[in-house]
């Protein structure tokens, strides 16, 4: 099988890849060799101000997202081998893939703490599965990490315990500083069941997101080929993985421990400043003449201390046994088989190095999202962070530049890549996060502007030499668009910066 443009992973960067592909080149042939049939493409996008968009994500079978595209073929494989001299792969069954040009979109795996029955991670939709049955039995879940899905998951849990394990001294750290979380906080305390209006708002969303799953014999349809056989692109485990999870991936999910559902109150205890020491099995923490450390709820039935299935040891002296941990610590780049085959310029992350044009250091060869490490001079105030919203701007990019690429023309860097920009939801509120907003990289030399209605809205704003470098709205602020222009402008704020912040103030007009 020979093609112009090989893209390898399902995930938003390889499936934004292969549609921009599409859209510049339908004349030209494009495989896609994808983990799984069930592929994410991005839908309701929406573009505003310079850098600003939002998105959803829906899970969806290659073979209809692309049914309508003659020139895609679908492959459903693992990829076992790469051969960059001679511009092809191979899969499992021998099959040998040929390439002009060839984008590694093969994302990341999780970086999970331990193998055990008792330890799972989240990244893709069968690994959420997975939880969920688990979960169904658990009275006590511990939470390792501080990111996006562990910020997601322990506001979302009910029903059962939830310890919560993060190495900072803040929830969030990933996303925001000391002041956001002290807003989020009262959400972890309560302890109050399920809302109706969270329900239907579950049940809403629910609805709302599509599944085009289809089981196919090997056939051609519109002129495509797909060949959905059974295995997958796999991990160094054996572990078969699935695109990573889109924004909102929980928006349609609830999510019960071993308690009543009608009772499904929040129970959360957080131990921060610390991580997971040692794992004990429970006739290794019988032997160790150790205690359980208390905790601030009652005891959940009459068990002795040895009922738990597993312990966890944390390096601040404290052991707690629970029924099941989530290890949220982020992703590990999913380079293989690519290294062993190839001499890859690879960054400290672990990440394949790409340059301006999404290149890495091999001929014809490119990669996107989380797999690939950003390696050259960032713009002031943008920087790498293994998102969604990247992933899809990293692949729509490396799409343009593999085409320029083909037609012999050169390419400038896209200008999302002038400022950091991220928009999501924790807790029900709406999160904009814009260029360096904890400070990245500023040391002590940054002022901060904030400003914070109790459960309602908070607002800060990082100041380098006067300018705007960075800030993080939470809530509907409707100041994303200004700050984004004050950022990009660098208008010099020094006059005006003790009103910036007035809510009494029209800044968007101040600034028009």
């Amino acid at each position: 099988m020979r093609s112009t443009f090989m893209v390898i992973g399902g995930g938003i960067a390889g499936v934004s890849c292969v549609e921009q592909l599409s859209h510049t080149h339908p004349m030209e042939s494009i495989l896609l060799v994808t983990a799984s049939d069930l592929v994410k493409a991005t839908c309701n996008y929406r573009q505003f101000g310079k850098t600003l968009e939002e998105f959803d994500v829906e899970e969806q079978s290659a073979s209809n997202l692309f049914k309508d595209s003659p020139n895609i073929v679908v492959l459903q494989s693992q990829v076992v081998a790469f051969n960059p001299h001679e511009h092809f792969v191979v899969t499992e069954n021998g099959e040998h893939l040929h390439y002009k040009m060839l984008c590694i979109c093969t994302g990341g795996r999780p970086n999970i703490i331990s193998k055990h029955a008792c330890v799972v991670g989240i990244r893709d939709t069968e690994s959420v599965k997975q939880f969920k049955r688990k979960l169904s039995k658990a009275r006590r879940v511990v939470i390792i990490g501080n990111g996006g899905i562990a910020l997601e998951l322990v506001f979302e849990l009910h029903g059962c315990q939830v310890l919560w394990v993060i190495k900072d001294e803040a929830i969030g750290n990933n996303f925001f500083d000391r002041g956001a979380a002290t807003f989020f906080l009262p959400f972890l305390e309560s302890n109050t069941p399920i809302s109706e209006e969270h329900l239907k708002f579950k049940e809403k969303s629910k609805k709302g997101i599509k599944y085009g799953i289809k089981v196919m014999p090997a056939t051609k349809e519109h002129g495509q080929c797909f060949y959905p056989v059974s295995c997958s692109l796999s991990d160094s485990t054996g572990t078969v993985l699935g695109g990573a999870l889109g924004p909102d991936w929980n928006s349609s999910l609830t999510f019960y421990g071993a308690g009543s559902h009608e009772k499904a109150q929040r129970q959360v205890h957080v131990e921060y400043n610390c991580e997971v020491k040692l794992l004990f099995e429970p006739q290794e923490f019988k032997h160790s003449n150790k205690k359980e450390s208390p905790l601030p709820w009652n005891d959940i039935d009459s068990r002795n201390q040895f009922d738990w299935p597993i312990y966890v040891h944390l390096t601040n002296g404290n052991i707690y046994g629970c029924d099941l941990i989530v290890s949220a610590t982020g992703v590990i780049p999913n380079t293989q088989p690519f290294l062993a085959c190839a001499s890859f310029n690879v960054s400290e992350d672990g990440g394949l190095t790409v340059d301006s044009k999404m290149q890495t250091n091999i001929a014809d060869v490119y990669a996107a999202g989380d797999v690939c490490s950003a390696g050259w001079n960032p713009a002031p105030c943008w920087f790498q962070m293994r998102l969604w919203s990247q992933a899809r701007q990293m692949g729509v990019f490396a799409a343009k530049c593999m085409a320029a690429h083909l037609r012999n023309e050169q390419i400038g860097m896209d200008f999302c890549f002038e400022l950091f920009t991220h928009v999501t939801h924790f807790f029900g509120y709406k999160v904009v996060l814009l260029g360096k907003f904890n400070a990245q990289g500023l040391g002590k030399d940054y002022e901060l502007l904030v400003r914070c209605a109790k459960g309602s809205e908070y607002i800060k704003v990082v100041l380098h030499e006067g300018r705007m470098c960075g800030a993080v709205l939470i809530g509907e602020t409707d100041l994303e668009e200004t700050f984004e222009n004050l950022i990009l402008n660098q208008i010099d704020l020094t006059p005006v910066k003790e009103h910036l912040l007035d809510p009494d103030i029209d800044i968007d007009d101040y600034f028009d």
